[in-house]
């Protein structure tokens, strides 16, 4: 590894910032994208820093630029840490069996009828599910034909169209509707509110210590057992979402690289867990719970095979290599430019 060279590949990629606008005047956000009256904030958002990285490689921290400490909205990064919620739900006991249908342990939420009732924990964090419904008042329709740069292919029909929906599982579409029905159906599994089940089970353990809100919609409170509870949303999509400092995820992803281990050995989520969240999805390969996954190499051509990623508008890149020993954090990048910044990294890392 060549330190000199790390350091300038940071400091080149702080000049590859994003072009949204750091106060969070338009456009901010993706929710211009959608279709009336859903083009609309419905949670907070807060003005952004300037970009950020970090790098550690065997658990030392070799580089590091911008301000990484701030706590600064992630946008869909949180889809991977409800991904890890559904992980410490399995090792609790609470999700025995992520094949099995929702319905059964989340009755009355909306997996009751017809094929809603085929929908499985896995279905949900693959984004296959192909559930149709309306969840914290924004129906799930908004979302379909939803295309990402980081998925092969082209869109097949405009935004917010009624695409017809097939049986669960045989369709990956990109949908933050379904992920706010995940964060539903795992609020009502754990009866209680996940921010303060992701402190007490996620980032305590790994030693976070930086500013952190999970914040949701104005229309999110949800009747869970008798209680008023918040529904926190996947992602900023709409608003809300998780705020976190690039140092906090990188604690979180030091501990996907060590296999769900903590900094002091403890074991925060099960191996099993972190193996199976990066099992390719039999319908989009790219992608495992809640990961982007480059296995084929096609995510990030300048990433090793070995890589995968939870990934946020804006652009936020949590970055996990087990085979490497790293784990790199970069915050607010200019997304077209994500490839290149890898690409700069990796030159230093191998000399």
């Amino acid at each position: 590894m060549n330190t000199i060279k790390l350091i300038e590949a940071l400091q080149a990629i702080a000049a590859c910032e994003s072009p949204w606008s750091r106060d969070n005047s338009p456009p901010w956000g993706i929710h211009d994208a959608d279709p009336a009256p859903y083009n609309r904030l419905y949670g907070p958002v807060y003005p952004r820093g300037a970009v950020s990285a970090i790098v550690f490689q065997r658990g030392e921290c070799l580089a590091q630029i911008g301000d990484v400490h701030r706590a600064d909205l992630t946008f869909s990064v949180a889809k991977t840490y409800l991904a890890l919620l559904a992980g410490v739900a399995h090792d609790q006991g609470l999700l025995t069996d992520v094949r099995e249908p929702v319905y059964r342990r989340c009755p009355g939420i909306g997996f009751d009828e017809g094929r809603l009732q085929r929908i499985t924990w896995e279905h949900l964090l693959q984004q296959t599910s192909e559930w149709e419904g309306t969840c914290l008042g924004i129906p799930e329709q908004v979302d379909r034909y939803r295309w990402l740069s980081y998925q092969p292919g082209a869109p097949e029909g405009k935004k917010g169209d009624p695409r017809p929906l097939g049986e669960p599982g045989s369709y990956f579409e990109y949908n933050d509707v379904r992920i706010n029905q995940l964060s539903l159906a795992l609020l009502h599994l754990f009866k209680e509110p996940l921010p303060e089940v992701f402190e007490k089970a996620v980032r305590k353990p790994c030693a976070c210590g930086d500013l952190f809100r999970w914040e949701g919609y104005e229309q999110g409170l949800s009747l869970v057992d008798g209680k008023t509870m918040m529904s926190v949303p996947g992602g900023s999509h709409w608003g809300g979402g998780v705020s976190i400092s690039a140092m906090d995820q990188a604690r979180i992803g030091l501990m996907l690289m060590r296999h769900g281990r903590s900094d002091n050995g403890q074991q925060v989520i099960s191996q099993r867990w972190i193996e199976a969240m990066q099992e390719p999805c039999e319908v989009a390969p790219f992608y495992g719970y809640l990961v982007w996954l480059n296995q084929q190499g096609s995510l990030f051509k300048s990433a090793p095979k070995s890589s995968w990623f939870a990934l946020g508008a804006g652009s936020s890149v949590t970055w996990v290599d087990q085979t490497l020993e790293l784990v790199v954090i970069m915050r607010w990048i200019d997304a077209a430019k994500t490839n290149d910044c890898i690409d700069m990294i990796m030159s230093a890392l191998v000399g």
